[in-house]
This record gives structure tokens, C-alpha cells and sequence, in this order.
């Protein structure tokens, strides 16, 4: 916590992860970071940065914090964005199903 202040660790379900002091986990910045960047890939960095703001509330040294963090360890974010997005296509086929068949 002191190479990397406003990161604070919490424990869940999936273990120890990295938080905001006062905001979302790391993970989830920096997966809003990666998914305007795909949204948005001729963006200049300061107005992309700027866009995220805008769309999450998250402040802009709270998304540098969990950048930095990101580039410090990105395997453990990876890991969790990894798993997150795999829930949510389990999820999504899920409800696919069950529309399915509550649509016959």
C-alpha cells in the first residue's frame, strides 16, 4: 500500500483484490479504461482518460492510481478481468436459455 497510495485490499469471494481508497476495485478501472479504448481507439489519452471520468464518476487520479497498480501487477487485474468477463458470458448465455424457452 505504500508503493501505490489509494490502493487499499479487501477479501471477497474470489480472494484479496485491489480497491480504491473510497471506490470501485482496480479491475473494474481498469477495464472501463480498456473497454472505452475499444470503444473509442482514436481517442488522444488526456480525452479518453476524460471519458471514463464522465461515464464512471471515478476520479481522474483514482483512475491513475489503478492504472498504475495495473501496470505494477497486471496479471492479478488480467486474472480479474479475465474471470469477470467470463461470468458475464455465462451469465448472458443463461438468459439466452431461459428466454428460449419461456419464447417457444
Amino acid at each position: 500500500m505504500e508503493e501505490h497510495p489509494g490502493i487499499v485490499f479487501r477479501s471477497g469471494p474470489t480472494g484479496r483484490r485491489a480497491v480504491l481508497l473510497g471506490g470501485p476495485d482496480v479491475w473494474e478501472v481498469v477495464r472501463a479504461v480498456g473497454a472505452t479504448r475499444l470503444a473509442e481507439p482514436k481517442l488522444k489519452e488526456n480525452h479518453l482518460l476524460a471519458l471514463v471520468v464522465e461515464n464512471t464518476g471515478v476520479s481522474r487520479a483514482h483512475i491513475d492510481a489503478a492504472l498504475a497498480y495495473w501496470a505494477a501487477y497486471p496479471d492479478e487485474i488480467d486474472a480479474m478481468i479475465t474471470h469477470a468477463d467470463e461470468i458475464e458470458r455465462a451469465l448472458s448465455a443463461a438468459d439466452r436459455r431461459m428466454d428460449d424457452l419461456l419464447n417457444r
